[in-house]
């Protein structure tokens, strides 16, 4: 078995951003998940658009994007990059009560794009939580994580279900 090793971390144990001038140009992309958990009425109350602050998935799916395409910022040492799809997308769940939020991001690039997928999720999730809290302020959120990735020297990986 190989010995994995953290790549942000130089010579000295200290943080630094991963040079990946060297690496393969390849087609890269993630695809993250979360669950958003709310009351019944509010799960209604977003599936009938009559939130007061407006639509909240189409807001949601917004800002999930907007977020993967800023995770640069927002994550240190994460590389800007030239994202060529992101999509967000909700399933409305009855049992459990809540949303599904995955988030799926691709590039043609040198490194890949699992935080960028994560960070679409979180903010997607956080932003159901702002358009809705006046009505319910014990939502919470579970179960963000990478559930694909592909290309890359690490190769294809697939969460377990």
């Amino acid at each position: 078995m190989t010995k994995k090793t953290l790549t942000h971390l130089n010579e000295r144990g200290e943080a630094h951003m991963v040079d990946v001038a060297d690496k393969e140009v390849t087609n890269r992309v993630a695809v993250a998940e979360g669950f958003v958990s709310m009351d019944a009425e509010t799960l209604q109350l977003i599936e009938e658009g009559d939130a007061k602050k407006g639509d909240v998935l189409a807001t949601a799916r917004l800002a999930g994007i907007m977020a993967a395409k800023r995770t640069h910022e927002l994550i240190p040492l994460c590389h800007p990059l030239a994202l060529s799809q992101v999509t967000v997308d909700f399933e409305l769940s009855s049992e459990p009560v809540g949303i599904r939020v995955t988030a799926r991001v691709k590039v043609s690039g040198q490194t890949g794009v699992e935080m960028e997928a994560m960070t679409a999720v979180s903010v997607a999730c956080l932003t159901i939580y702002d358009m809705v809290k006046a009505v319910d302020r014990g939502m919470s959120f579970s179960g963000i994580r990478l559930v694909e990735k592909s290309g890359g020297r690490s190769g294809h990986y697939v969460a377990d279900a």
